[in-house]
């Protein structure tokens, strides 16, 4: 499926201009006009990167879903518009790497104004996902994670409201502020990057994503597992401990 992928060099400063243009143009006519610069300048650097970034994923975590197609890691464009109403496509793209649908994961998601990435933890309550039980059974060692893998004040919590993220906390604090993030249903950890960020237009973005998330894994760990010391001890075994 890779065989033909070229390796990821970067995104383009065609993408921002596109979702710019999106939005002030959001129908189909205007859509199938430009399909071919959404193809080339976004679809096709989004499998690039999925497809460089898949051997990560792959030793880190062989459950984590790593194949560069839709409905797999790259969200669609388009609408479905038996629920919703009004424009017809999304002003934004998203590459994630989970497990299943409304599992935890990592996240790439592109707009007009540039690129945030980080994790999704799903904190509602249930069997699976874990994190709602396990943010209270393991909150020690929550907080000690966040500090051994210098985590705090570097990421930005997030939430949902009304389907859109809301800015909780700027350089969030596991240690600090750890009571406020566990009172989320839906938790963002998340860097950002302004669209004229050079790092965005080589493989250095690649590199910046890959030292993110393996900083956030161990937190990660708390979310996918009932067991998640001995996900870390796997890590920190098979990847080495950022310590």
């Amino acid at each position: 499926m890779t065989k033909n992928i070229e390796p990821f060099s970067g995104f383009t400063k065609k993408i921002f201009s596109f979702f710019s243009r999106l939005e002030k143009n959001n129908n189909t006519v205007w859509f199938n006009e430009n399909r071919s610069v959404y193809e080339k300048e976004l679809v096709a650097p989004a499998k690039s990167f999925v497809a460089s970034i898949a051997p990560f994923f792959n030793q880190l975590n062989p459950s984590i879903r790593t194949e560069p197609k839709f409905n797999h890691t790259l969200m669609r464009i388009n609408k479905d518009m038996r629920f919703a109403k009004g424009a017809p496509y999304k002003n934004y793209f998203l590459i994630h790497f989970g497990r299943f649908k409304m599992d935890s994961e990592f996240y790439v998601f592109l707009d007009k104004s540039g690129v945030t990435f980080g994790m999704f933890l799903n904190n509602t309550s249930g069997d699976e996902p874990y994190f709602n039980q396990n943010s209270k059974r393991f909150r020690n060692e929550i907080i000690e994670t966040s500090r051994k893998y210098r985590i705090n004040n570097k990421f930005d919590l997030l939430t949902f409201a009304k389907n859109e993220p809301v800015l909780v906390k700027s350089n969030y604090s596991f240690i600090k502020n750890y009571d406020e993030m566990i009172e989320l249903n839906y938790i963002l950890i998340e860097k950002s990057m302004d669209k004229s960020d050079k790092k965005l237009f080589s493989s250095d973005f690649l590199v910046e994503t890959i030292r993110e998330f393996s900083m956030l894994y161990p937190i990660y760990c708390f979310a996918i597992s009932p067991d998640p010391l001995k996900l870390i001890a796997e890590f920190e075994e098979g990847m080495g401990a950022a310590v």
